[in-house]
C-alpha cells in the first residue's frame, strides 16, 4: 500500500513540474511569431495531456508533447 501512495505522490509532483515548466517556458514568448507560440502551447498542453492519460509515464509525456507541438504548429491564427 505504501508503494501505491508513493507512486501517486511522484506522479502528482511530475505533473506539477510539467505544468510549471510549461508556464515558465511560455513566459518567454514575447518575441515569438504566432506559429512559434502555437507550437509551444501545443507542446505544453500535449505534454500535460500525455502525462495524465498515461499515468505520468515518460513516454506518454514526451509523445504528448511531440503530437501537441505538431498540431500547434499547423494551427493558423
Amino acid at each position: 500500500m505504501t508503494n501505491f501512495n508513493t507512486m501517486n505522490t511522484i506522479q502528482k509532483y511530475a505533473l506539477i513540474a510539467v505544468g510549471a515548466a510549461t508556464l515558465l517556458g511560455l513566459s518567454g514568448c514575447a518575441g515569438m511569431s504566432a506559429q512559434d507560440k502555437n507550437t509551444a502551447i501545443g507542446a505544453g498542453v500535449g505534454a500535460v495531456g500525455g502525462a495524465v492519460l498515461t499515468g505520468g509515464s515518460t513516454i506518454g509525456t514526451v509523445g504528448g508533447a511531440a503530437v501537441g507541438g505538431v498540431i500547434g504548429h499547423e494551427i493558423e491564427d
